[in-house]
């Protein structure tokens, strides 16, 4: 038996069989930031990018994100998701972008939420590109989630405490 889950016997990529585990209600809420130029900033809070509505084009880019993460990621669960939220808030430096994803399944959310971030903001400097070709995407990671055997895990607190 490997230590490794997501490796067999012979040290192959596998996907882990999650059929014995217990359906439950998890969620996971992922966030990241978009640092972007003060010219980007105004046009962004103006509504005035040229190419469009670049949060809006971002939203639902993070929407279908998080549904097409089993595509991306080799090893995840494709798992039916009901809900995704996305959420972007313009800030002096850039936008800071949430994601919250839900699902009644055997297997969390996290690597969704984290896509959806990700893919939001990358459709972002796509929307912001010509007017801020040094934008960056930067401190993508998981906040919090839910549900399954560990319960509620939130960054920064100390498990067992």
């Amino acid at each position: 038996m490997s230590r490794f889950t997501h490796l067999d016997e012979s040290g192959a990529a596998r996907m882990v069989d999650v059929a014995s585990k217990d359906v439950s209600v998890r969620t996971a809420r992922a966030t990241g930031r978009v640092l972007l130029s003060a010219v980007a900033v105004d046009l962004l809070r103006a509504g005035d990018v040229p190419k469009g509505d670049a949060l809006g084009v971002a939203r639902i880019a993070g929407i279908m994100a998080a549904k097409r993460t089993p595509d991306l990621v080799p090893l995840c669960h494709p798992i039916a998701l009901h809900g995704v939220t996305v959420d972007l808030t313009v800030v002096d430096e850039g936008v800071e972008i949430a994601a919250t994803v839900r699902t009644a399944d055997r297997t969390g959310v996290e690597m969704e939420a984290l896509t959806s971030v990700t893919v939001a903001a990358l459709a972002l400097i796509d929307m912001v590109k010509a007017v801020d070709p040094e934008a960056v995407v930067t401190d993508v990671r998981v906040e919090e989630k839910t549900g399954g055997k560990t319960g509620v895990w939130r960054r920064g607190e100390v498990a067992g405490a």
